[in-house]
């Protein structure tokens, strides 16, 4: 590529990158990663806000312009050669006459990006790189970073980080009278809405529709010269509409027309390692037992479920599921669903063992009490629990009718209760 025009383009993307404002804190410990010597991996779905974290790192590192180098690879004008990475490099130092940091956005366009960076690595250079597909950063990641890098996996914002870009300010140990109503009236927009940046900014669900295509088009449709668009758009959009709910290969081969075991688990891979869509497991303590087991779906963000999938009133207690299986992944828990008689819909492995056990309801009713607890009740029975966890929107229950050993949260609490 042309030096000059490659000049022009990082001097604009930078100039693009500094003007961020109004960004939020996120909650990553950033200091440990700026702090570590190996290079740091920041991963997550399209437009969760990696770039943003690029540049809040860039301000706790206190860097002035000269200091370091930022380049977006996701870019129509840049051709995904290798050799571009050392001209950036080169064009850094020429302007600044330093060595600088780098901050290399979406590096996973360009093949064979991770022999360059170990390459600098091995120099001593601070290095950030963010990507937007599992799969590939881990792949290559394996052939020359492996021991040698940390990553983050960056999400949508949670209802923490949500209250805290609409500068909701609470003390939950001391919630005064107007606070709690105020969260409660952000968590029912947040729940509906999800946690995309720019959507919580614009307030406009709208702008799903574009990522959603933009993930199914550029992460994987081009990536991989799928030609069964269709197909692999149905399953998609089924599985927004049939978030937190167990699903089989013989459903999705059945809706989509699709004849091939094999291509409907390639499909899957690709919504996976796109961040799109999670897979849930049930336990089992034999591991060919919780292969062979139906999984549960879930999506990123509940945004798109409300969006893509279904109406919202008709279905917000598997919004509301799938809004917990995400903050538990947050929290970097181990999980899983467990199912006897009933089922539990999330159990917590912390080592060898079960330690926790989790329900969720939208709304807990005489109807439908005794069904919910079975399901918690055996999963605390089997693992030897002496409590079990059930998290709800609201209820017509007072917490006198239930068993002892069962505690009942609001789900904006627990959410925001670290």
């Amino acid at each position: 590529m042309n030096r000059d025009r490659l000049k022009e383009i990082m001097l604009a993307q930078k100039e693009v990158f500094s003007e961020h404002q109004n960004l939020i804190e996120r909650d990553v410990d950033l200091g440990r990663f700026i702090g570590s010597e190996q290079v740091v991996v920041i991963t997550g779905v399209r437009r969760c806000g990696k770039s943003s974290l690029l540049y809040l790192i860039k301000q706790q590192m206190q860097l002035q312009d000269e200091d370091f180098c930022y380049f977006n690879f996701d870019d129509e004008r840049i051709m995904g050669d290798v050799a571009i990475l050392e001209d950036i490099d080169h064009i850094h130092q020429e302007i600044y006459g330093k060595e600088a940091v780098l901050f290399l956005d979406e590096i996973q366009i360009i093949n064979g990006w991770e022999k360059f960076v170990n390459r600098l690595y091995e120099q001593n250079r601070k290095i950030f790189v963010t990507g937007s597909n599992a799969s590939l950063l881990s792949s290559e990641i394996s052939t020359s970073l492996t021991g040698r890098n940390k990553t983050i996996e960056l999400a949508p914002f949670s209802f923490n980080e949500y209250c805290r870009y609409k500068r909701i300010t609470f003390n939950l140990n001391r919630l005064s009278v107007k606070e709690k109503p105020i969260l409660i009236r952000a968590f029912n927009d947040f729940i509906q809405k999800g946690g995309f940046p720019l959507v919580v900014k614009e307030d406009d669900l709208e702008l799903l529709d574009a990522y959603f295509k933009d993930i199914l088009y550029r992460d994987i449709i081009a990536r991989h010269r799928i030609t069964q668009v269709d197909e692999l758009k149905q399953i998609g959009v089924y599985f927004f509409a049939n978030v937190s709910k167990l699903f089989s290969y013989s459903t999705l081969q059945k809706i989509t027309g699709i004849k091939s075991t094999n291509s409907v688990n390639k499909y899957l891979n690709y919504y996976s390692q796109s961040f799109l869509f999670y897979y849930l497991r049930k336990f089992d303590y034999s591991l060919k037992k919780q292969i062979l087991n139906p999984r549960k779906v879930y999506a990123v963000d509940q945004g798109f479920s409300t969006r893509i999938g279904f109406n919202f009133s008709s279905n917000k207690g598997r919004i509301l599921e799938n809004l917990i299986f995400l903050e538990l992944l947050n929290r970097k828990k181990e999980i899983f669903y467990f199912s006897r008689k009933g089922e539990c819909d999330f159990v917590i492995k912390q080592g060898l063992n079960i330690s926790e056990a989790i329900q969720v309801c939208y709304l807990l009713t005489h109807e439908n009490m005794d069904r919910e607890i079975l399901g918690l009740t055996e999963a605390m029975n089997e693992f030897k629990l002496d409590k079990g966890y059930l998290i709800i929107y609201d209820s017509e229950i007072s917490t006198s009718e239930l068993p002892e050993n069962i505690h009942i949260i609001p789900a904006w609490k627990w959410l925001l209760d670290k």
